[in-house]
């Protein structure tokens, strides 16, 4: 050895450290090795639930077109903001497909090679026991009264009997483990969200839904001009929907109509819709119904009762006498006792447009303090309560909700005493709207249902990877990963056989013990040799 070597002199010699160069090949496989670990996949499952916010709170363009333009025109400021990066329309965002498309590559990346590796351990033999068994985690010992070979044969009979995979490396050991499928558990579970997004994704690509409202004694025929919002997948030809259509007959409604039963006053019993539907226009029609959570199933559809309300049959005349208006108009419940918002337009008025704009009151009652409302959902004592508007109903051409009216271009009609109009309607009357703008006449009342129809080619992907995914994770939290050890040798004076048992466990295990005390019972019980 120089002289140089041992010096605590500074050495002229470059010492510094220099990592290694990563190629183009190298960058990949490091990014791709941080895109399929299991971190970065959580970390994306909670991107995605944090992107799927804005569309839980923001009204979604694709379901209410009136209502996202109605918040655009009262947020001046941050609407246009928020629209410019797809806050209205989340679910079909860039960004939104873009964490979708990562979670999926990397939960792929991620599985798939675990699922072989665990294909491949559960093939291998148990591992070789330890020659020193008192150093694992739970250990006991204890003597039997037979030859070695005899210990060896019943221990790999009890560990079999108790589900275990047993393998012999040498004649004075056993080996055993069992427990693979907790791994199997946790695997499925994480195969089984991939396929929850395969069948979303499914569904989002190639289904639709839709949204109408059918009032009684009105049919529905299933095309895209008929529904209030329609939304289809990216790769949906509208022109293919199935030509079934829907007569409504009857929506019977019952609500608690007694104070001394289990329910609440006025609270809903069931809902009903009385239905016919056809598979084709002149096909073969059947009567059927539609209730909440027993949905209707339609070619290439199902149809599900989301919603329902009453539509007062409103005339609206011009001086002449002439109908303007005559429609069952749907009212909006706001409260349990079916107080319904609504709105009539009657664009065809001259020489301004007439809007309408009120309550609908099943069993109507004015408050003295909260004013017109009503007291029961049934409607025992219908009224219309109602203000007028004339002017421009929709100067801007943007799509407006059928339940309000955009007051920014109308004027409100007055009484004479310079007052706001006010109309009382009940069933069967008319009201003459002054300076000979015509009439307006409450002929009766009707209910509507509100369906909801959809197309979803994924679903039973999705409900069987749903199902599945529970069985794993349920397998994975109850299964435990066990190896027990069993090593013989004969005493000192070779009349009996020294046994020792040691275990171990993945995870934090307190039932051990207790399982090594159940093999050697067990053991002592087929060689027949009494503790």
């Amino acid at each position: 050895m120089t002289d140089d070597a041992l010096s605590s002199q500074p050495s002229d010699r470059d010492d510094t450290i220099t990592q290694p160069t990563l190629n183009a090949r190298g960058w990949l496989r490091f990014v791709w090795r941080q895109l399929t670990s299991m971190r970065t996949a959580l970390m994306l499952l909670l991107a995605l639930a944090v992107a799927s916010l804005p569309g839980s709170v923001l009204p979604q363009r694709s379901i209410d077109a009136g209502r996202t333009a109605d918040w655009l025109a009262q947020h001046k400021t941050v609407g246009p903001i928020l629209d410019k990066l797809s806050f209205f329309e989340v679910f079909a965002a860039p960004w939104f497909a873009a964490i979708y498309l990562l979670l999926f590559v990397s939960l792929v990346g991620c599985v798939l090679p675990r699922s072989l590796l665990h294909w491949r351990a559960m093939r291998a033999r148990p591992p070789r026991a330890p020659k020193r068994l008192e150093r694992l985690v739970a250990h006991t010992t204890t003597e039997i009264a037979a030859p070695p070979e005899s210990v060896i044969e019943a221990a790999r009979k009890v560990l079999r009997g108790k589900r275990f995979r047993v393998h012999s490396h040498d004649g004075s050991s056993v080996s055993s483990e069992a427990g693979h499928l907790k791994e199997t558990g946790n695997l499925l579970f994480h195969l089984a969200l991939i396929g929850v997004i395969i069948g979303v994704a499914v569904g989002h690509i190639w289904g639709w839904k839709g949204d109408v409202i059918v009032p009684e004694g009105q049919s529905f025929a299933n095309s895209v001009g008929r529904y209030a919002t329609f939304a289809p997948g990216p790769w949906v030809d509208d022109s293919t929907l199935a030509p079934f259509t829907l007569t409504l007959h009857k929506l019977d409604a019952t609500f608690e109509e007694s104070t001394k039963g289990k329910g609440q006053f006025g609270t809903p019993r069931d809902f009903t819709a009385y239905v016919t539907e056809a598979d084709k226009p002149g096909g073969p029609a059947k009567d059927t119904t539609i209730k909440v959570n027993h949905p209707l199933s339609v070619p290439g559809a199902t149809v599900f009762l989301l919603g329902n309300g009453y539509a007062p049959k409103i005339t609206v005349r011009d001086a002449k006498g002439d109908v303007l208006y005559s429609e069952a108009t749907p009212f909006l419940a706001r409260d349990n006792n079916y107080t319904s918002v609504g709105a009539v337009k009657v664009p065809a008025a001259e020489p301004k447009e007439l809007g309408f704009s009120g309550l609908f009151l099943p069993t109507a009652t004015i408050d003295p303090h909260a004013g017109p409302t009503s007291v029961f959902p049934q409607a025992l004592k219908p009224a219309l309560a109602l203000t007028v508007y004339e002017g421009d109903l929709n100067p801007g051409g943007r799509p407006q909700s059928v339940y309000t009216l955009d007051t920014a271009s109308l004027t409100q009609l007055k009484d004479a005493k310079k007052q706001p109009l006010r109309i009382w309607l009940e069933p069967g009357q008319t009201y003459q709207l002054p300076g000979g703008r015509g009439s307006i006449t409450f002929d009766g009342v009707t209910r509507f249902a509100g369906l909801s129809i959809r197309h979803d080619p994924g679903k039973w992907l999705t409900l069987a990877s749903a199902i599945l995914a529970l069985a794993g994770l349920i397998g994975s939290l109850l299964i435990r990963r066990r190896r027990v050890f069993v090593r013989v040798s004969p005493s000192a004076d070779g009349s009996r056989t020294l046994v020792s048992v040691g275990g171990l466990a993945k995870d934090d295990d307190d039932g051990l013990p207790e399982l090594l005390d159940d093999v050697v019972a067990a053991l002592h019980d087929a060689i027949g040799d009494k503790r």
